[in-house]
């Protein structure tokens, strides 16, 4: 007997919406069929309960790699209508192997909707699902990782450093 793994969110039934002779943009992850089929039907994971909307290449246009991580990848994303630069972060659904990481995505989106406007939090812009991924829509910050910073820098001075937390306890005090 294999691995069972079972999910909150509803699955969604593909064959009944699917259009015949369009083809869509390529996106990430959308090599492979990823489903689970039950008699003649194939049901999609569906992972998060709002979003935006299904086709993201209908809203931005995916620009080059970012970022790596364990679940996907960050793209940098621009709207076409306002050229305004943005960062997707495409999560692989099948690499959402567990119950447990299906809901660490959903958490992860949840936590994004409700942090405060601050300019030193990044913002959601906007949450994509197709049949192979997940699409995260965020604000586009450039500075890097802190942790990079400190490594390159080989060590901060002590007011560079109180600069650094005194910012980190702003947020902190905005969102508390």
């Amino acid at each position: 007997m294999g691995n069972c793994c079972a999910t909150t969110g509803p699955l969604v039934d593909t064959n009944s919406n699917k259009k015949k002779g369009k083809k869509n943009k390529a996106i990430p992850y959308s090599a492979d069929e990823y489903g689970v089929t039950h008699g003649s039907t194939t049901f999609k994971l569906q992972v998060l309960n709002e979003l935006t909307g299904r086709d993201i290449s209908a809203q931005y246009d995916l620009g080059r790699e970012m970022g790596r991580g364990e679940f996907g990848v960050t793209y940098l994303c621009t709207d076409p209508n306002s050229g305004e630069k943005f960062a997707c972060k495409s999560i692989s659904k099948k690499k959402l192997r567990t119950a447990v990481d299906i809901e660490d995505v959903r958490r992860e989106v949840q936590i994004m909707k409700h942090l405060p406007k601050h300019p030193n939090v990044v913002t959601l812009k906007d949450t994509f699902e197709d049949d192979d991924a997940v699409h995260i829509v965020m604000e586009l910050c450039e500075g890097g990782e802190l942790f990079d910073r400190i490594v390159a820098r080989g060590h901060y001075t002590e007011r560079a450093a109180a600069g650094v937390m005194k910012t980190i306890v702003e947020v902190v005090q905005v969102e508390f």
